[in-house]
């Protein structure tokens, strides 16, 4: 075969179509879903050329002995430490390439190793629960003495979407949009223009289209709204934030077809629900006659892609006090269904587009502000939807929480979904920003950039489940918001978002 400056992972995915390698950074080498091994060496495929890896042992997770593919699968969803399963095929190869060389790794040595990748669902500790069961001889267990359906049911309430629970999810065999592309669909990227490049293969659009690596700015975020005037017992800036979903947006569409969901195994925590990938696929599909499938970089989802709004709010110690935000429709109304008695002041500001679909936006900051004048005791959030949650940091760093959403249905689904969104909850308070000029452009291009918290800066989390009388309600966003007051009051309220700080102590 000639070569075209292909990456390793694109002759896996769309020329053998071997699709378990996953592309989550397109391509910034960054996020760790794409890694296989190489002569036994772990390796993100995205900056691989394939020219450099002639004639070399390349295995993915289906090169896997079948008995090592199996255990991680069923440990993985024995202990959910899989969700949308995006990502979990490169950490399988990662922790099987650490398991060959030393099956006694300690936590610390696994968080090293785990340093290469991101996962944006499960919070990290519950990957480590996996590496621990499928590392001790024992016979993992997956959905035994559980029940599937009720399993996926919690998922789907937790995730906003249909969700599968299962061993292979953790394979990434969740279904996702361009996993399921036809092989010889032609392939459109966005141009930077509002339109489309369309191509026989990905390399080509990317190259017409000028594509080129994101980048990351060395600038701090910065939030772009000031604060309300007023003697307040609690300010709070936040900046803008990315949903910071692993798969890219895609979908794909037959002439005349209905197009593929982006949401096929995963909600995105709401940030694809306007996505432009489906309307896109049908489109082009019907004008070149051809199945077309739409794939959008790391750098499109930035920059196309919704935000949570940023705030600045001032609060009185009666509850009183004003929320200034970024002018998005819903958001006023998400403030006002926890904190009727904040005023509500929409403003226009230059910036990346914004959705109050995105995690719990608007309720999660009332709450949070809310809460966080009571300087005693764990901190307790009710969310809209009818679950409750307390939170507390303890001296150690550790965070701990109490979740109360009716019927559990599956323990170890709902503890994933409450572990990963006190994760989000940390990397929300601590870390995640991105840094956006004065005309409203985005300068964080690479997905390391965004500030998500890696295995190594995640404390431990503990999740007690209660269960409630009634119907089963979603829990996690309550625990998103109940983590963030606990965390923010463990570092002493400062004004700004994101703070700088850890909770972690080592």
């Amino acid at each position: 075969m000639a070569d075209d400056g292909a990456s390793l992972l694109e002759v896996l995915r769309d020329r053998l179509g071997i699709r378990s390698p996953k592309d989550g950074c397109s391509p910034q080498g960054q996020c760790g879903c794409c890694t296989v091994l190489v002569d036994g060496q772990p390796r993100v495929a995205c900056v691989t050329p394939a020219r450099r890896v002639q004639g070399r042992a390349i295995t993915t997770l289906d090169g896997l002995e079948p008995e090592a593919r199996e255990r991680w699968g069923e440990a993985f969803c024995a202990t959910g430490a899989s969700q949308c399963g995006f990502c979990t095929p490169g950490i399988v190869v990662r922790l099987e390439g650490l398991a060959a060389k030393k099956p006694d790794a300690g936590t610390a040595e696994v968080e090293r190793a785990l340093q290469a990748h991101l996962c944006r669902c499960t919070g990290w500790r519950t990957i480590l629960d996996a590496w621990e069961l499928a590392t001790s001889g024992e016979v993992p267990g997956g959905l035994a003495g559980r029940d599937p359906e009720a399993a996926g049911r919690r998922a789907e309430i937790e995730g906003h979407t249909v969700q599968s629970v299962s061993p292979a999810v953790a394979w990434g065999a969740g279904g996702f949009a361009d996993d399921t592309s036809p092989a010889d669909a032609l392939v459109a990227v966005p141009d930077g223009e509002g339109d489309w490049v369309v191509a026989e293969t990905l390399t080509e659009a990317r190259r017409l289209a000028g594509k080129v690596q994101g980048r990351r700015t060395t600038v701090e975020p910065e939030p772009p709204i000031e604060l309300p005037a007023g003697e307040w017992a609690l300010t709070l800036r936040t900046s803008w934030i990315e949903p910071a979903y692993l798969e890219t947006d895609a979908s794909w569409c037959e002439p005349g077809g209905e197009p593929v969901t982006p949401l096929a195994n995963g909600g995105a925590f709401g940030g694809k629900l306007t996505s432009p990938a489906p309307d896109s696929a049908r489109l082009l599909a019907d004008r070149h006659g051809r199945a077309v499938r739409v794939v959008l970089s790391r750098e499109d989802t930035v920059r196309l892609g919704p935000k949570r709004p940023p705030i600045a709010a001032g609060v009185r110690a009666d509850g009183t006090g004003v929320v200034r935000v970024a002018r998005t429709p819903g958001i006023a109304e998400a403030i006002r269904s926890v904190a009727p008695s904040l005023e509500v002041d929409e403003i226009d500001i230059a910036g990346p587009p914004t959705s109050a679909s995105v995690r719990a936006a608007g309720w999660a900051e009332a709450a949070v502000l809310l809460a966080a004048l009571d300087p005693e005791g764990p901190v307790s959030v009710s969310a809209p939807a009818g679950g409750t949650a307390t939170a507390e940091v303890a001296d150690d760093g550790e965070i701990r929480v109490r979740v109360t959403c009716g019927e559990p249905l599956d323990d170890v689904v709902l503890r994933s979904y409450c572990v990963g969104a006190a994760h989000m909850a940390l990397g929300w308070v601590t870390s995640e920003g991105l840094a956006v000029d004065a005309d409203g452009e985005v300068h964080d291009l690479t997905v390391r950039s965004f500030g998500i918290p890696r295995a190594v800066d995640t404390p431990s989390i503990v999740v007690e489940v209660e269960a409630g009388d009634g119907p089963p309600v979603n829990g996690s966003d309550a625990v998103f918001a109940a983590v963030a007051a606990a965390v923010w009051r463990h570092q002493g309220l400062p004004g700004q978002w994101p703070t700088g700080q850890t909770v972690r102590v080592r």
